[in-house]
């Protein structure tokens, strides 16, 4: 996949060095360019000089071909601009913002970015909603230790029961939209096909509900 990150902070460099490690075409951008030496020795991107939000800058950077786009700078007011342009002028497939302000979730759940709240597994989280497609729109709640997942049932799920998708204290189906209509469901409630679930996931325990959904 080819993902552009933009801000070589902590979390920029170290999501670009997982994305690397994981062997996918990464390209970073910040306008300064002493950052770029945070880099590790296991990072081969590309590495670019410039805003972020410049229309140059991110065309030199494949924007145009590119599966995903991090936007992870200091200020939450320049990420909402560079993700409402990749999403919005670009048509990014998949969008990650890094919030600072949790309060903001709302604002850019409705502009279709999904949020990062500044936590320890900030890392590894925005890897996987960058590069993991099965997995719906996500988006962190609080201070980020719970999150909200849309998701289509898999097929394999078909026919089971909300019980079967439920570990207490880490993973919940909050809600099942089905047709024109979204009810909380009962443990004994079955999944059919095309339904749309809404789960609360644990920080930490988005592995567990892959190796359940089959994504593992």
């Amino acid at each position: 996949m080819k993902i552009i990150i933009i801000g070589c902070g902590r979390v920029g460099c170290g999501l670009a060095e997982a994305l690397t490690l994981q062997r996918h075409s990464v390209t970073v951008i910040d306008r300064d360019p002493a950052t770029f030496e945070r880099l590790g020795p296991h990072f081969v991107g590309r590495t670019i000089t410039g805003i972020g939000f410049d229309r140059e800058v991110l065309l030199d950077a494949g924007i145009e071909r590119a599966d995903g786009l991090s936007a992870v700078t200091e200020t939450d007011e320049t990420n909402a601009v560079i993700a409402r342009i990749a999403h919005l002028v670009f048509r990014v497939p998949r969008v990650v913002a890094r919030l600072y302000d949790p309060r903001k979730a709302d604002i850019y759940r409705r502009l279709g970015v999904q949020t990062i709240a500044p936590v320890p597994w900030g890392v590894e989280r925005m890897a996987e909603m960058l590069t993991y497609s099965a997995m719906g729109e996500t988006r962190a709640l609080g201070t980020g230790g719970v999150e909200v997942i849309e998701l289509e049932v898999p097929s394999h799920l078909v026919g089971h029961t909300v019980r079967e998708l439920t570990v207490p204290g880490e993973i919940q189906v909050i809600a099942v939209s089905r047709t024109n209509e979204t009810f909380i469901p009962s443990p004994g409630t079955i999944f059919r096909d095309r339904d749309v679930l809404h789960l609360t996931v644990a920080a930490g325990a988005t592995g567990q509900l892959r190796d359940l959904l089959g994504y593992a």
